[in-house]
């Protein structure tokens, strides 16, 4: 007997979806791990595009400020403006990600300095900024997901874990880029 539920093609089947979504995922983090960790950098000078890490926290700010404005439209039920924000904050995120890529393409990874100050503090904040952004990316895909085919219920429930992980990472995001140019500083 089959039930709706798993009917091929019906509204709840969402397996298919899902796993395409965490390979994708699985996939563009194995990337980044390998461009930055494996991948010499196409620059060693960095004189080239060295406007991109401002560039990368203007667009995780942008993106941070779009999700708190989305997250205040939905509280007033106000769907068509929560929507347009949302999706706003995923064309900042696009938008970061691909001028992350180019630049961890061009001047590979920067260190925080050794000795500066405040290392202790960084560290553990990119840490976590790393650990769920990997995490990230896969809720907001699936939340878009869920959004876009109608499925609300769904949307919902993994929008609840999704907004606040996705807000952490954009805003944490500024916070390691101005530490980082702060000790450079010194």
């Amino acid at each position: 007997m089959t039930t709706a539920a798993t009917t091929p093609g019906s509204k709840s089947n969402t397996a298919p979806a899902i796993a395409a979504i965490l390979a994708v995922s699985a996939g563009a983090s194995l990337f980044l791990f390998w461009l930055i960790y494996r991948h010499p950098a196409a620059d060693i000078s960095s004189a080239r595009f060295s406007f991109l890490p401002a560039l990368n926290a203007l667009l995780n700010g942008l993106s941070a400020v779009a999700l708190m404005i989305g997250f205040m439209f939905v509280r007033a039920r106000r769907i068509a403006a929560h929507r347009a924000s949302m999706i706003t904050a995923f064309v900042f995120s696009t938008l970061f990600l691909a001028s992350y890529i180019l630049h961890h393409y061009l001047h590979g990874d920067v260190r925080y300095p050794l000795h500066a100050a405040l290392r202790s503090v960084y560290l553990p904040i990119l840490a976590s900024h790393i650990i769920l952004a990997i995490v990230a990316l896969p809720l907001v895909l699936v939340t878009f997901f869920f959004s876009l085919s109608g499925r609300i219920l769904q949307h919902r429930q993994v929008a609840r874990w999704t907004f606040p992980l996705w807000l952490y990472v954009s805003v944490t995001g500024v916070v390691t880029y101005a530490m980082l140019r702060l000790a450079q500083g010194q």
